[in-house]
């Protein structure tokens, strides 16, 4: 990383004073990068701020977090508090102390007090598990609008996936992402400590360590824009990686929509039919069941599980 952390943005006129706040605040916490939105009610960005810190730091060693989080957090909150903040994290979180257990990829994140942290911006602070709160995000302002069923994915160094089953959001409190079931051989040792977990084998780092030597480009974009015949077959064993825990969850739930999030826009058109053919011949044995769709976020700036956070924000009032 070049710098401690980096920051953006954009300022709106101050409310008038004694208003009623009119925003909604989110965060985004992640492995090594902290994200953070002032948005109106209808989920527009107002400002933005975005820092980095050191993911590999001991447990405990909260200095390098709470930086971060000041840098992200404080130009869009500082100049008056919003409605609340929603916090979408990964790993495992307890919501209702609004502390993150536990991200394997991030020790200093290891027990990490989140909510007492953002207390300081004067705004109630809710916390929750980033899958249950990216479905949500789906469901408000995304391809999930109008839909009682459809799953959420995220893609690329973080992997998750969010259910809505009936109109709820099908995750306990602190939510599970899916990213530890078991779809692979126990050669994939996990940084949870487990072996054959779908994070393994479906994320940036799998591809990293599949090209690893090859001469190929060790990104998706780049790999789906080669000729390299060998390009395509890793890209091909990419999206069948990622299908694998797809399939689980459309054999047991049938969701019916898949909306991928993040890497998998850099695949392209190719990567998003890969994964819908492994989808759909695994799904052929139930005829009743809805053919399953997928669909891939197209903009540029993913802020999903930061919608989610907003959304989060207004079903606790």
């Amino acid at each position: 990383m070049s710098s401690p952390h980096r920051a953006a943005l954009r300022l709106v006129p101050d409310p008038a004073p004694g208003a009623t706040p009119r925003t909604l605040g989110a965060v985004e916490v992640l492995p090594g990068l902290v994200r953070a939105a002032l948005m109106d009610m209808s989920g527009a960005v107002l400002r933005r701020g975005e820092a980095e810190f050191a993911p590999g730091d001991a447990a405990g060693d909260s200095a390098a977090v709470d930086a971060a989080l000041r840098a992200a957090a404080a130009p869009c909150f500082v100049d008056g508090a919003p409605l609340g903040i929603g916090v979408a994290a990964a790993g495992l979180v307890d919501a209702d102390a609004g502390l993150i257990i536990e991200v394997n990829d991030a020790p200093a994140l290891r027990g990490y007090p989140v909510r007492e942290r953002l207390a300081r911006f004067g705004a109630p602070v809710h916390v929750e598990h980033r899958a249950r709160l990216q479905v949500l995000g789906d469901r408000w302002f995304g391809p999930g609008r109008g839909r009682s069923d459809f799953a959420s994915v995220s893609t690329g160094e973080v992997l998750g996936v969010g259910i809505l089953l009936g109109g709820e959001v099908l995750a306990p409190p602190g939510g599970r992402s899916g990213a530890h079931m078991t779809v692979a051989g126990p050669d994939r040792v996990c940084t949870c400590g487990a072996r054959g977990c779908w994070k393994t084998v479906a994320t940036t780092r799998w591809l990293r360590e599949r090209v690893a030597g090859t001469g190929l480009p060790a990104t998706l974009a780049g790999l789906a824009a080669s000729t390299d015949p060998d390009a395509a077959a890793v890209v091909d064993e990419y999206a069948g990686n990622l299908a694998l825990g797809l399939l689980n969850i459309q054999q047991l739930f049938a969701p019916g929509l898949f909306v991928l999030h993040g890497e998998a826009r850099d695949g392209g058109e190719g990567f998003r039919e890969r994964v819908v053919q492994r989808l759909r011949a695994a799904s052929s044995w139930s005829p009743a069941a809805e053919p399953p769709a997928v669909v891939v976020s197209s903009t540029v700036v993913d802020d999903i599980a930061l919608l989610g956070g907003a959304g989060l924000v207004l079903s606790a009032r």
